[in-house]
């Protein structure tokens, strides 16, 4: 189980720092790709090229925040049974 959570996080990563490239990568080509047609129209076809990418930055940054949420109420959940067994 814990090698399978271990892979699980490793894709997150990735995935994370494949959105971070596709952010700066992508908005970076796609401002150069629309210059031609004029500064204004090519600084906002990058700016949401960025922005649609870094949505998935803010999705994948969650779900990383919300496992290690759940590992820590796990180790506060174990700690809580061993003082009420105490008792």
């Amino acid at each position: 189980m814990t090698s399978r959570r271990l892979r699980f996080e490793k894709l997150l990563s990735l995935l994370q720092g494949a959105s971070w490239a596709l952010a700066i990568a992508g908005s970076f080509y796609l401002f150069l790709l629309f210059l031609p047609f004029g500064f204004i129209i090519a600084f906002v076809v990058g700016l949401f090229s960025f922005l649609f990418a870094f949505f998935f930055v803010i999705v994948f940054e969650i779900a990383q925040i919300q496992i290690e949420k759940l590992e820590e109420l796990r180790k506060q959940t174990e700690l809580l049974e061993r003082l009420n067994s105490i008792k």
